[in-house]
């Protein structure tokens, strides 16, 4: 199973570490080590001369657990599955790692109090950060192809929605479809809030669909992501709403000339970054090729928000595709390019794909069109 091959990994990292034990109580990470899916998990993997992992959760998991969890024990906590994994830790080593990017101060405070009840001495958890956050970075070959099929089952889903959307519609309705049309797909569920954003709201990188109804010379752009078997998707397309093949309207001959302008400066930043991603490429170099068009277009001050994430369980992971990051890339990490321009009170564009490292170069899982499309 996959998951005992992870468990191996981590054991090796923390030995390296000199870390003899780690509570793990962020659920993305309990189920990238596990397969346990359920809201209500801690455990604790052993480091030492005998390895073992712990998943304790409540009894309303009872069946659930012990038919997903591999590579682990299970404990059904009559209480707090929280503080009999600290009570167990403490009984078993004089030194506990956690992460405390994941970790709130009053649950730590929470977690030595309990802890010293299994006779745990000051000090005993000590910061582990990234320990199983790292290894998440690179999927293995299972995660990819589940990415792909997430990837596919969305663009699927988007071609059949090309077909139904129209000017007049608000919003609202077309969100609505969307999700509706992907849980109708076989999706699990969205792995974030659907942005929808037509006409000037466009400019609001992360709007909310409203009640705002779409007109004809509108740009509409689409941000959003389904989860598919634990895994995410995520792909942004930006739309036109044309004047059905007539002229455009003398009044919209500038904004049209200028939507389109800046959705054919977007669309060559997103292919030239697309293009710079490889084993070994930096994802500052990654970045610099999207920044770099959209700078010598006039666009640059309008692109506001980094080039791209990773994205696998979470729909946003490490590593950060921006400015100067001098993370090397590596084969089988999945990553999103997304540039946009986004014009204060006039439109915005943002084209987005997910993509693959490969050993020499990269897979767009997310081909769907992207060009220049009106309805």
């Amino acid at each position: 199973m996959v998951e005992r091959a992870r468990l191996r990994q981590l054991v090796a990292t923390l030995r390296q570490q000199s870390v003899p034990a780690l509570l793990v109580t962020h659920l993305p990470d309990v189920r990238y080590l596990t397969g346990f899916t359920g809201s209500n998990a801690a455990l604790v993997v052993l480091a030492g001369e005998r390895t073992s992992a712990r998943l304790f959760t409540d009894g309303r998991y009872t069946a659930q657990a012990r038919r997903e969890v591999q590579g682990a024990t299970v404990r059904i906590a009559p209480k707090s599955a929280l503080a009999e994994a600290c009570v167990y830790a403490a009984e078993r080593t004089a030194m506990c790692g956690f992460d405390r990017t994941q970790t709130t101060v009053a649950s730590l405070a929470n977690m030595r109090s309990t802890a010293r009840k299994g006779g745990a001495a000051s000090g005993f958890f000590k910061p582990v950060d990234g320990a199983v956050s790292a290894l998440r970075e690179v999927k293995d070959a299972v995660e990819i192809e589940r990415m792909r099929g997430a990837a596919a089952l969305t663009c699927g889903f988007y071609e059949g929605l090309l077909g139904w959307m129209e000017a007049g519609m608000r919003e609202r309705d077309i969100a609505a479809e969307l999700e509706h049309r992907a849980r109708l797909a076989g999706a699990d569920g969205m792995s974030f809030e659907t942005i929808v954003a037509s006409g000037e709201r466009g400019s609001q990188p992360h709007a909310r669909a409203t009640d705002a109804v779409i007109q004809r010379g509108d740009l509409l752009t689409l941000d959003f992501g389904i989860v598919l078997d634990g895994y995410c998707s995520d792909m942004t397309r930006t739309i036109a709403f044309g004047f059905e093949g007539g002229p455009v309207p003398r009044k919209l001959q500038a904004r049209w000339a200028e939507q389109r302008a800046i959705f054919d400066a977007v669309l060559a930043a997103q292919e030239a970054a697309v293009a710079a991603v490889h084993p070994g490429a930096t994802c500052g170099a990654v970045d610099a090729a999207a920044r770099s068009l959209l700078t010598a277009a006039g666009w640059g001050k309008f692109f506001s928000h980094s080039t791209g994430h990773g994205v696998g369980i979470e729909i946003h992971e490490a590593p950060r595709v921006a400015k100067d990051q001098k993370h090397l890339l590596r084969h089988g990490e999945v990553i999103t390019i997304e540039p946009g321009v986004y014009v204060p009170s006039r439109c915005g564009v943002r084209i987005e794909d997910t993509v693959l490292v490969t050993a020499d170069g990269a897979e767009v899982l997310t081909p769907v069109h992207k060009g220049w499309l009106e309805l």
